[in-house]
């Protein structure tokens, strides 16, 4: 169980892996600058075709070690029943009411995986309720304070959405790689071998899909590589100039 630590920028992930498919470039960027930074994942992926539980806990590991993450821990909700259900809703409370994030980020509100969708639905509404005072809850015997993010944005995985946000992650590409191959049993790797069977995601060719996707991303905004994000409600900006 993860002590109390004050995060910058905390990724709640429907999956082990989700963080790195759709915002290791972002993670990598602010805890390399000196922001801290956090992945909780929701489920071990125990569903997961190829690998296992306890195999996607020890990549989980390595990949926090590549994103030099300050904190990764893991929920244990069930993988593929996950509800967005006041129980679930109040796990993710104390969470952001534990580690108390000025920004969050969380999976497409619409995506191939019906995980992602509902995660992102529990992750906004668990975020509003986490700010009021009336909603009650404990961590290590103590009362929590309230606490919402400043704010909450999606990430963009397989299926294509329009980002409102655009952020260049060029100089954290080979890492965003290495932190995504760490799954080694999910996403293609020459040194994972087994008789499992292949999916979509574990052919090759879903690696350069997903260069090509991060690199059309970069092209809005005159970058090389680049994620995306989307906000359910308008971003604020205190000057245009900084816009690019």
């Amino acid at each position: 169980m993860a002590e109390a630590l004050k995060l910058d920028l905390l990724m709640l992930a429907a999956h082990p892996d989700d963080a790195e498919l759709g915002c290791a470039g972002t993670l990598l960027r602010y805890s390399t600058a000196g922001r801290r930074v956090g992945v909780v994942d929701l489920t071990r992926g125990e569903l997961g075709t190829r690998g296992s539980a306890e195999l996607r806990d020890q990549e989980a590991a390595e990949a926090a070690r590549i994103l030099k993450l300050h904190v990764r821990e893991n929920l244990r909700m069930r993988d593929g029943f996950f509800r967005n259900d006041e129980d679930h809703q109040r796990r993710i409370i104390e969470v952001i009411r534990r580690f108390q994030p000025e920004l969050i980020l969380t999976n497409p509100n619409i995506d191939r995986h019906p995980d992602h969708g509902r995660a992102a639905d529990l992750v906004h509404d668990a975020a509003f309720l986490a700010g009021l005072p009336k909603v009650q809850t404990e961590w290590a015997g103590k009362p929590q304070a309230p606490w919402r993010p400043r704010l909450l944005l999606q990430a963009i995985h397989h299926s294509y959405v329009r980002p409102y946000i655009v952020v260049d992650i060029s100089a954290f590409w080979e890492q965003k790689l290495a932190a995504l191959t760490a799954f080694r049993s999910q996403f293609y790797h020459p040194a994972y071998t087994t008789d499992e069977a292949s999916t979509y995601i574990s052919n090759p060719d879903f690696l350069r899909v997903l260069e090509a996707r991060n690199q059309e991303l970069g092209s809005y905004i005159g970058a090389r590589f680049a994620e995306g994000y989307t906000s359910r409600r308008p971003v604020g900006l205190d000057d245009l100039f900084l816009l690019r």
